[in-house]
């Protein structure tokens, strides 16, 4: 095989994401603007404080008017009209940088989602640079601000990983990836004609490790499929380096193959520079106020003597967050980790890492809760939640996001598989109760009693927030459904709606929320899911402005998601729909400041499907109560409050007195099956706890 071409070695430069942080960097080197900030510790409650209601959009998903491009669909008008009446404080665009990879000059399309980025710049199949601007110029015009993506664990095979093949300067410093000696190529597979790697069995991962080459396999293998990803190493065919020398190379990668995993603790500190050169692009050119950390948990990776490697709960991930989480915060941004780890791991990464985390410690409890009518496992996670010092103002409760429900629960599965747990009056080992909690979910979310939802490898299930209600509803025939069965699901998103917005912190839907969207037919999208990725029936097209009502598919090429609500126009027209009565929700969490609160209590209950959360509300507010019911069936029940102050009770969201808290802090509620009520106490002292 020849040397490579100089002139395209140039080329690949030129187009790197390393030369380009490269460039940036020269624009702060010696000047006084990163250092006006305070940037060592994380600040969950000033990011909030900026906004504090989010609407996730997924590029590849939205419907445009004819010709139009997604980032004109973004920065619609008649859109941010609708998202700024709801109560929209921030949109986070999901990525939107070119991903995928590079075969010669021939560019590939994305294999995730745009989550393999390979360059700073606008993906051009979903608008221009100016198009960017304009639409951080719409969201500041509805005093909105706009959130983007860092992504510190991995990239897309672009011209940073081709140089990186061909052992181009520092690039090969970049990934976690190792020459393989031309006298041990037979330990590596063949790579198949028309691909340029191939995943690694365990055998050939074990042989590579005894022989000092690899850590070794990982305490997990995400996105697990037999014959498609056995492991988290891949090898590439042979390749001529710039110095003449043909090379195979094993490289890891957490998630897809086509997502090379980054070396945050090589001497040419090559991936620092990278990342946080696109977080400061983000910043300063795209005009983003919050940045997510996408997959940040997985920035170490150490060999053991045994057993292996060591790969989470990594003292590496911890200090690279604070790197990178310290420079936005200098540069004047914020940041918002989506760590699926142990409390351990989220509490940790908290101290001067990400100034946000997305609520995984009870997301999956939430949806438990309303698949079985059962609120114990929920509460059991909101405790745990406060006895690792996470403070739920610093996390982000959210609906449906472009992820699958993750029902991983590390947190049972790793460092605490052997600690005791009680729960429906018994004692269990943490392994063990997360797998009864996983099979209860499976059962009801999934398989014949739920069709249309599909597992998601070994993480969870693919669906969509209205066909987890159907789920719960016994609902088997999504084409069935009759206009009654339409206004329970309805319903019941609203009391998800009130489970998460009446928390302190961020609370965030999707364009699948707010139009109600169904999964797609599985075979709708069977082409894209030839690997496994079943997520695909979730992210189905949708329409929030009836930009093109007769289209079939988003401009982006995903077919149109069936939609149980319609466009926010047609919505905010009618007072029962879910936008009007998401938009009355909201206005009561600003009105009293719900985000800026303190979660006092956690009572313990009688009835098995209510959770009862209480907030001290800031500036002498009073005390707010959030009361529940996930199960069918209507309850009465007595709620015992110890400390807090008595006084007239408000139910906020319906402007109605609905009594007095006692001397004895008790206090009488009704709810319908799925009611939700958000109280508030007009105490005359603040409360006592």
């Amino acid at each position: 095989m020849p040397t490579p071409d100089p002139t395209h070695v140039q080329w690949l430069v030129e187009r790197s994401m390393l030369q380009a942080a490269k460039d940036r960097a020269r624009l702060y080197s010696g000047q006084a603007r990163l250092w006006q900030r305070p940037f060592a510790q994380a600040r969950a409650r000033d990011a909030s404080a900026i906004a504090s209601v989010w609407f996730t959009a997924y590029p590849a998903s939205i419907v445009t008017r004819e010709g139009a491009s997604v980032l004109q669909a973004l920065s619609d008008e008649d859109l941010w009209h609708a998202l700024s009446q709801i109560g929209i404080q921030g949109i986070h665009n999901g990525p939107l940088k070119r991903s995928g990879g590079l075969n010669g000059k021939r560019y590939t399309p994305t294999i995730d989602g745009n989550f393999d980025r390979i360059s700073f710049d606008v993906d051009p199949a979903l608008g221009t640079e100016a198009e960017l601007a304009g639409l951080s110029r719409m969201a500041a015009a509805h005093n909105a601000i706009v959130i983007e993506d860092a992504i510190p664990s991995h990239t897309g095979k672009g011209a940073d990983f081709r140089l990186a093949e061909i052992a181009y300067a520092d690039y090969p410093g970049l990934y976690h990836m190792v020459e393989v000696r031309e006298d041990d190529w037979a330990l590596l597979p063949d790579v198949p004609a028309g691909r340029d790697a191939v995943n690694l069995p365990a055998a050939v991962v074990d042989a590579l490790r005894d022989k000092h080459y690899i850590v070794g396999q990982l305490q997990r293998v995400i996105f697990f499929e037999p014959g498609v990803k056995e492991t988290d190493w891949s090898a590439t065919a042979p390749i001529t380096g710039v110095d003449g020398k043909q090379r195979r190379w094993v490289y890891l990668h957490y998630f897809k193959e086509g997502q090379p995993s980054l070396n945050w603790l090589d001497p040419s500190f090559a991936a620092q520079q990278m990342i946080i050169g696109d977080a400061l692009h983000a910043i300063d050119v795209v005009g983003a106020r919050v940045l997510r950390l996408d997959a940040n948990g997985f920035l170490g990776v150490e060999r053991r003597a045994e057993g292996t490697a060591w790969s989470e709960s990594h003292p590496l991930s911890i200090t690279g967050n604070q790197l990178l989480a310290g420079a936005i915060r200098k540069a004047g941004g914020f940041s918002f980790q989506e760590l699926n780890l142990t409390l351990d791991d989220i509490a940790a990464m908290s101290h001067g890492g990400a100034d946000l985390s997305y609520d995984f410690i009870t997301r999956p409890a939430y949806q438990h809760a309303l698949l079985t009518g059962r609120t114990e496992f929920l509460r059991l996670m909101l405790r745990e939640m406060h006895a690792f010092n996470i403070d739920p103002a610093s996390l982000i409760h959210a609906l449906q996001n472009h992820d699958e429900l993750t029902l991983e629960l590390v947190h049972f599965w790793t460092l605490h598989a052997h600690d005791q747990y009680l729960y429906q009056g018994q004692t269990f080992p943490g392994n063990i109760l997360r797998e009864h909690i996983r099979e209860e979910m499976y059962e009801r979310l999934a398989g014949e009693h739920a069709p249309y939802n599909l597992k998601f490898v070994t993480n969870g299930v693919a669906c969509t927030t209205a066909s987890i209600i159907t789920a719960a509803l016994g609902i088997r025939e999504l084409d069935a459904m009759t206009p009654e069965q339409i206004r329970q699901v309805q319903y019941i998103h609203l009391l998800l709606v009130m489970y998460n917005a009446m928390q302190p912190g961020v609370f965030a839907l999707s364009g699948w929320d707010l139009v109600g969207a169904l999964p797609l037919p599985h075979e709708q999208v069977a082409h894209l899911m030839a690997d496994g990725d079943t997520r695909w029936i979730h992210r189905g097209a949708y329409d929030l402005v009836d930009s093109d009502p007769s289209g079939a598919a988003s401009h982006g090429g995903m077919p149109r998601a069936r939609s149980l609500y319609g466009s926010l126009p047609e919505q905010l027209e009618r007072p029962d729909s879910f936008a009007s009565q998401l938009k009355q929700i909201l206005a009561v969490r600003r009105a009293y400041d719900i985000a800026a609160s303190k979660q006092i209590l956690v009572p313990d209950v009688e009835h098995p499907g209510l959770l009862v959360m209480v907030h001290e509300l800031p500036a002498g507010r009073g005390t707010q109560i959030t009361a529940l019911n996930f199960s069918a069936a209507a309850l009465d029940e007595t709620l015992h409050l110890p400390g807090i102050a008595p006084g007239p009770v408000v139910d906020i969201i319906n402007e109605r007195v609905e009594g007095d808290l006692s001397e004895a802090g008790e206090f009488t509620i009704h709810l319908d099956p799925y009611e939700g009520l958000a109280l508030r106490v007009v105490s005359a002292s603040p409360p006592l706890l």
